[in-house]
C-alpha cells in the first residue's frame, strides 16, 4: 500500500509595500494636516495684511483728496488783496483835486455789531455797525440810507460812492448818471446821496476804513475814471475784514 505523501506546510505571507505604508499611514496623515492648516494660516493671515494695506492706502487718498478740497475751498472763498489806485485814476484824482486814498482809524477791527454807533467821521467807514447790512440790491440809492447799515456793507467788500444831491450844491446830475452805471456794473459797488457830507465835500468814494473825497467841480470823465480805479483797487479785497462776503464777490 502506497504511502501517502506529506503536504509542505506554505511559508507564511509577506507583507508587501502597501501593507507597510498603510500601517505608517496613521502617522504621517496628522502631519500633512498639520501643514496645510499651517497653510492655510498663513494664507489668512496674509490676506488680512493685504486688507490692511489697501485700507490704509484708500484712507490715505481719501485724506489727500479732502486735504486738497479743503485748499481749494480756502483759495476760493478768500478775498483778494487791495492795491494801489491805478495811476489813470490817480491822475484824475489830481486833476479833479481830490484828496488822496486815506485811511481814517488806525485800528478797524470787524464784526462789531450793535450800538452805540458814534461815529466821529461821515461818512463813516469803520466801527460798529448793524447786524445788518444793506440789501444787496438796489445798488443806485435816490434817498439816503441808516450808516450803520452802510458800514455792515462795506465790512462786507463793498465800496459806496457818496454824493451830495445837485441840489444842495454837489456833483452836477451829469455825473450822477455816469456813476449809476459804473454802481451796477461792478460786484459790491453802491451809489447812495449823503447830504451831511462836510464842506467842500461832494463825492465820497468809501470802502472799508478808506476814503477819497472830491469837489464839487469834478467832471464826469474824471469820476468814471477815478470811480473804477477805486472799485478795482478795494471791492471785493481782503482790505475789509469779511472782503468775500459783498453782492458778486
Amino acid at each position: 500500500m502506497a504511502k501517502a505523501k506529506k503536504k509542505r506546510p506554505r511559508p507564511p505571507a509577506r507583507r508587501g509595500p502597501e501593507a507597510t505604508s498603510s500601517g505608517s499611514a496613521g502617522g504621517a496623515n496628522p502631519d500633512r494636516r498639520e501643514r496645510k492648516d499651517e497653510a492655510r494660516r498663513a494664507r489668512e493671515a496674509e490676506r488680512r495684511r493685504m486688507s490692511r494695506r489697501a485700507a490704509f492706502r484708500r484712507a490715505m487718498i481719501f485724506a489727500g483728496v479732502g486735504v486738497l478740497v479743503l485748499l481749494g475751498l480756502t483759495y476760493l472763498n478768500r478775498a483778494a488783496s487791495a492795491k494801489p489806485l491805478s495811476p489813470a485814476a490817480m491822475a484824475a484824482a489830481q486833476a479833479a483835486n481830490c484828496t488822496g486814498v486815506v485811511t481814517p482809524s488806525s485800528d478797524a477791527p470787524g464784526g462789531l455789531h450793535g450800538p452805540p454807533y458814534d461815529y466821529t467821521q461821515h461818512p463813516a467807514t469803520s466801527g460798529r455797525h448793524d447786524p445788518s447790512p444793506l440789501p444787496l440790491q438796489p445798488r443806485v440809492y435816490t434817498a439816503p440810507v441808516q450808516e450803520p447799515q452802510a458800514v455792515h456793507t462795506l465790512e462786507h467788500g463793498s465800496v459806496i460812492m457818496y454824493y451830495r444831491l445837485p441840489a444842495d450844491g454837489g456833483i452836477s446830475q451829469d455825473v450822477v448818471n455816469a456813476l449809476g452805471p459804473l454802481a451796477t456794473g461792478n460786484h459790491a459797488t453802491y451809489l447812495i446821496p449823503y447830504p451831511d457830507l462836510p464842506q467842500g465835500t461832494a463825492l465820497a468814494f468809501t470802502a472799508w476804513n478808506k476814503i477819497l473825497t472830491c469837489p464839487a467841480s469834478i467832471t464826469v470823465d474824471q469820476a468814471k475814471t477815478l470811480a473804477q480805479g477805486f472799485i478795482d483797487s478795494f471791492a471785493c479785497t481782503s482790505n475789509a475784514p469779511e472782503g468775500k462776503l459783498g453782492d458778486g464777490c
